[in-house]
Order: C-alpha cells, then structure tokens, then sequence
C-alpha cells in the first residue's frame, strides 16, 4: 500500500503478508521451509471467496488534507521474483467534507 501526495510525492508505504506462520517453539523468531520442523502458529492466508476488510492508516504530513493511496493485492509463487498482480486500485482519500 502506497500513500502519495496529489502532486506524486510519495508519503509513505506499507506491505502486509497473507501465509500461514509458523516457528520451531524454540523461539519467537518465525521460520518458514520443508527443511525445518514447524508448528502453525496462526494463519493469515486470505481464503477463497470470503472476504477481508482491513483498515489502513497513514500519518499524512502538516498541510496535507488529501492522498492518493494504491492497494496493490499480488501472489508470490515461490519467489519474489515470481510476482503476480491480482488486483490493484487506487482511490483519493480527503479530510475534507
């Protein structure tokens, strides 16, 4: 998620990630691959044909009453480098009435 001034100027950005998550329950530190033995410890994934609702917040600087804000829902395959675009939008929030 991308956040920018009317004029193009980047404010901020966010990234989220659906996948189950999982660690060894030796520590706290999350773990992912075949080669390590794992326990789910919750699952974030985004289940087919139900659907999410999240809010999103960004702190827009003094003077700045309106951004532009992309949402940009992509599937990794095994890699990042194997990226899919699902879904993108793009929608102009405002502070004022």
């Amino acid at each position: 998620m991308t956040a920018k001034t009317p004029e193009g100027k980047k404010i901020d950005t966010q990234t989220r990630h659906y996948h189950p998550q999982a660690t060894n329950e030796k520590s706290s530190k999350q773990l992912y691959g075949a080669e390590v033995k794992v326990a789910n410890i919750r699952d974030t994934s985004i289940q087919p044909y139900q659907t999410k609702t999240e809010s999103i917040e960004f702190v827009l600087p003094k003077g700045v009453r309106s951004a532009d804000i992309t949402v940009d829902l992509s599937y990794y395959l095994a890699s990042p480098d194997q990226r899919y675009e699902v879904h993108k939008i793009t929608r102009r929030v405002s502070l004022d009435r």
